[in-house]
C-alpha cells in the first residue's frame, strides 16, 4: 500500500522543499496539501471536527505554489491537493494553474476537490452556499473543455468558454468521461458526492476513512450503473492517523493509496512524525511494521 502524507503548510511550518525532499528520500508516495484562501474572523460556520478552528486554517500556504516548489527539488513524489476548492477559483485560471503543475511535474498532480465547509469564505468569493455543488460541476466541465486536446468551447449554467488555444495540457490522457489530472472528489458519502464521482472523477477522497465497508459497495453499484470500469475506482482515505489494524483494513478493501496526516509543526516535529510512519511505509522490515 502507497503512503502519501497531508499537512496544513503555513509560513510557521516545515517548508514545501525540505518536506518534500524529506518525503522522497523516505520512500513516501506524495504529498497532498489542503486550501483556504483566508478565514473571516466573524463567521457562524463551525468548525466540522468540533470546538475552535486551529490556527493554520487561516495561514495556509497557496497548495499550487507550495507543489510546485516540491515539484522542483523530487522526481518521482506525487503531488495532490486535499482539496482544492473549485468554486472558489475562477475556472480558466485554475484550469492553467492545474495544468502548469501536472506539466511540469511531469504528470504527478493528483487534483483532489471538494465542495467547502466555510459559508463565509465562499461568500467573500461571490458563492451561493446552495448551489455550490453545481457550480463545481459546471466549473470542472469547462476545465475539460480547455484540457481537451482540441479546441473545445463550453457553455454552461455558471460560466463559458470559447473553443481556444490552452497550453500546457495536463499529461495524462482522457479515460472515459474524465479529462486532466488524476481526479477525487472529497466529501461525505451520498449519492450527490457519488454521482459527482462517477460524472467527471477517477474516484473518492473519503476524509477519515470511516464507514468505507458501508459506502464502498453503495460507490461502486453507482460507478458501474454510470458506465465506467469497475478496475479503473480509485479509493485514497485522506487525513488519515494510521494503525496496523486499519491499514489492515484498507487493504482487504482493495485500497492502494492511503493519505496519513502530519502536523502542521516546524522541522523537528515533522520528522519525528515521518519516523513515527515509517513502519507503515511499502519497503518496510516486516519486524517494524
Amino acid at each position: 500500500m502507497r503512503i502519501a502524507v497531508t499537512i496544513f503548510l503555513t509560513d510557521e511550518t516545515i517548508t514545501p522543499t525540505r518536506l518534500a525532499r524529506e518525503l522522497e528520500r523516505r520512500g513516501f508516495a506524495g504529498l497532498y496539501l489542503p486550501e483556504h484562501t483566508h478565514i473571516p474572523v466573524e463567521r457562524t460556520s463551525p468548525y466540522p471536527a468540533g470546538g475552535d478552528l486551529p490556527r493554520e486554517y487561516g495561514r495556509t500556504l497557496d497548495p499550487f505554489v507550495a507543489l510546485g516548489q516540491a515539484a522542483a527539488v523530487t522526481e518521482g513524489l506525487g503531488l495532490g491537493t486535499g482539496i482544492t476548492l473549485v468554486a472558489q477559483h475562477d475556472p480558466i485560471d485554475l484550469a492553467k494553474q492545474v495544468a502548469t503543475v501536472d506539466h511540469l511535474s511531469g504528470g504527478r498532480l493528483t487534483l483532489g476537490l471538494g465542495f467547502g465547509w466555510n459559508v463565509e469564505e465562499a461568500a467573500d468569493h461571490g458563492v451561493q452556499w446552495r448551489t455550490r455543488r453545481d457550480l463545481v460541476r459546471d466549473r470542472m466541465a469547462l476545465m475539460r473543455a480547455l484540457w481537451s486536446e482540441e479546441p473545445t468551447a463550453y457553455e454552461g449554467e455558471f460560466g463559458s468558454v470559447r473553443a481556444s488555444d490552452a497550453y500546457p495540457k495536463p499529461v495524462q490522457k482522457p479515460r472515459g468521461p474524465v479529462i486532466g489530472p488524476r481526479t477525487l472528489v472529497g466529501g461525505a458519502a451520498g449519492p450527490k458526492l457519488f454521482a459527482h464521482i462517477c460524472e467527471y472523477a477517477d474516484g473518492w477522497l473519503p476524509i477519515g476513512g470511516r464507514g468505507l465497508s458501508e459506502s464502498l459497495p453503495v460507490l461502486r453499484t453507482a460507478w458501474a450503473d454510470a458506465g465506467r470500469d469497475p478496475a479503473a475506482l480509485q479509493i485514497v482515505p485522506y487525513a488519515v492517523h494510521p494503525s496496523p489494524g486499519k491499514l489492515a483494513h484498507y487493504a482487504e478493501l482493495g485500497i492502494e493509496e492511503v493519505v496519513v496526516q502530519l502536523p502542521p509543526a516546524g522541522e523537528a516535529d515533522v520528522l519525528k512524525a515521518l519516523d513515527e510512519y515509517a513502519p507503515y511505509l511499502p519497503d518496510a522490515a516486516p519486524d517494524n511494521r
